[in-house]
């Protein structure tokens, strides 16, 4: 696919890459992404060994206690609110969500993380943080299929597409639910490291490059 004109794209320089954490978080809507970015910064390494890693990839949580995932899976997250680094791109993972909803210091930091990151992302029902954040505002945007509905009518301002991978909007990606967010990571490579070094990844961790969302 034609990908979107991106006037900051550099191939000299690491990019951070921050994945929010929280309770009840789906295991693989962080995990995927957080695989993709560290494995393409991983075989760009190995490819280019002179160039600096084309992205740091990093988790942020509300405080430095360990974050219980769905299914019980313990992470202790890198960096709390106040001491993440500016991301150059953010990403919120889906899950159950609605406590993050109510947290008037998590969304004011997403809005605030987000006006200097290139990219905000969100896999499967991350998307109604972004929403609450009022960062899909006249966007388009998309989740997890069975959330679609519930999107719609919670966020009347968003305009939410049905079977697509992710929808990339510029500034704002959002993706379907839990593995799609694989495939928006990979496309997000291809948009700040190059469409090589996507296919290169896809193929390191043995999953399909679908260059088409």
């Amino acid at each position: 696919m034609r990908l979107p004109p991106d006037p900051i794209r550099t191939w000299n320089m690491t990019r951070h890459v921050a994945i929010y954490i929280f309770p009840d978080m789906e295991v693989l809507d962080f995990a995927g992404p957080f695989e993709v970015f560290s494995t393409a910064s991983r075989v760009s390494g190995r490819r280019n060994p002179e160039r600096p890693l084309p992205f740091e990839v990093f988790t942020v949580a509300q405080s430095t206690e360990p974050v219980l995932a769905r299914a019980g899976l313990r992470v202790l997250p890198d960096h709390t609110l106040a001491s993440c680094p500016q991301p150059g791109i953010l990403l919120i993972p889906g899950g159950v969500v609605a406590a993050e909803l109510g947290k008037p210091e998590v969304l004011d930091w997403v809005v605030q993380a987000s006006r200097l990151a290139a990219v905000t992302a969100s896999v499967c029902t991350g998307a109604f943080i972004l929403a609450k954040a009022g960062l899909l505002a006249g966007r388009t945007a998309t989740t997890h299929w069975e959330d679609l509905a519930d999107l719609r009518l919670a966020f009347p301002d968003v305009e939410v597409i049905a079977g697509r991978r992710w929808v990339d909007e510029g500034a704002v990606v959002s993706s379907a639910g839990i593995a799609a967010g694989i495939d928006m990571s990979l496309h997000l490579v291809a948009r700040f490291a190059g469409d090589a070094l996507a296919a290169a990844t896809a193929r390191q961790m043995d999953v399909p490059y679908v260059r088409e969302p």
